[in-house]
């Protein structure tokens, strides 16, 4: 089964156009964040006398409004973006997998005030949420990486329960319940593994959503701070240059339409692996 389900995602995969380039982006922009550090390129190194200039052979991207390189300024804002978005997804998956395997395993009464608190936290609206803890405290990469993550775990545990409230009734968990075997040790050892696809296609499509919620907080004003940048933030200092500079907004923009929709097609291909009865009707049925 285990087999099957790997032979099944990588069909998938190699024959989705859409998903390679999803790949290939994605380890692109992940690469170039990480050897950037070792370039000699200072993002906040003003020039007053190349402000908005468009992109040439000295400056590939442009300068900013001070005259500072664009293109380093963004591959350092996309830096933030994705450690915005992998912490977030990091700190809403561990709430989520927890809350999830805890309700469905125990059940009963933990059950139902888990899930009641799971249906409190839902019915606030989450982008308005993640803006009022914002503004109550200190702006800064910490709050926004906490606010998102906390506010964000819900569907998670949702789907987690569920898969765990099927799993916890197969055999080879009640007969690790019956030899004496401690919860703890069935939830981590069994059932986490078992649910590992459902969490890994969940963080992918997690990431996507926090990298969108900081771009929106950013862009507001609400989010990154000065001197640090991410994409959101380059997108609002960019809203006041649109007729002089409109690439200070193009090229941010069509980074965070991509790097969103390529964690999204990726969420979407590892679905598969998290229900590989969809893929086998599928190629039945064709």
């Amino acid at each position: 089964m285990k087999n099957r389900r790997i032979q099944n995602i990588k069909y998938e995969f190699l024959h989705n156009k859409q998903a390679i380039f999803a790949a290939c982006f994605l380890v692109f922009i992940s690469l170039l964040s990480l050897i950037i550090v070792f370039v000699p390129i200072d993002p906040d190194a003003i020039d007053v006398t190349s402000m908005l200039q468009g992109p040439s052979g000295e400056h590939w991207f442009g300068t900013d409004e001070v005259g500072r390189d664009y293109l380093a300024r963004i591959i350092y804002g996309g830096r933030i973006s994705l450690l915005v978005g992998f912490l977030a997804m990091f700190t809403s998956v561990t709430i989520g997998v927890t809350v999830g395997i805890t309700a469905g395993y125990f059940g009963g009464r933990l059950d139902n005030i888990l899930m009641r608190i799971t249906d409190m936290f839902s019915s606030i609206p989450y982008l308005i949420m993640v803006t009022v803890i914002n503004m109550l405290f200190t702006r800064g990469l910490t709050s926004i990486i906490f606010s998102i993550g906390f506010f964000s775990w819900m569907e998670i545990a949702r789907l987690v329960r569920a898969e765990t409230l099927s799993l916890k009734e197969r055999e080879y968990i009640q007969y690790a319940q019956f030899i004496g075997t401690s919860s703890s040790r069935i939830m981590i050892k069994q059932i986490i593994p078992s649910v590992s696809p459902l969490i890994i296609t969940a963080a992918s499509l997690a990431i996507a959503r926090a990298i969108m919620t900081e771009t929106t907080l950013s862009f507001l004003g609400m989010g990154v701070q000065q001197p640090m940048s991410s994409w959101g933030s380059l997108l609002q200092k960019a809203q006041s240059y649109m007729a002089k500079a409109p690439y200070m907004a193009i090229l941010p923009g069509i980074l965070i339409i991509l790097t969103i929709y390529s964690f999204n097609k990726l969420g979407d291909v590892l679905r598969v692996f998290a229900e590989p009865r969809v893929t086998a009707g599928e190629s039945n049925e064709s």
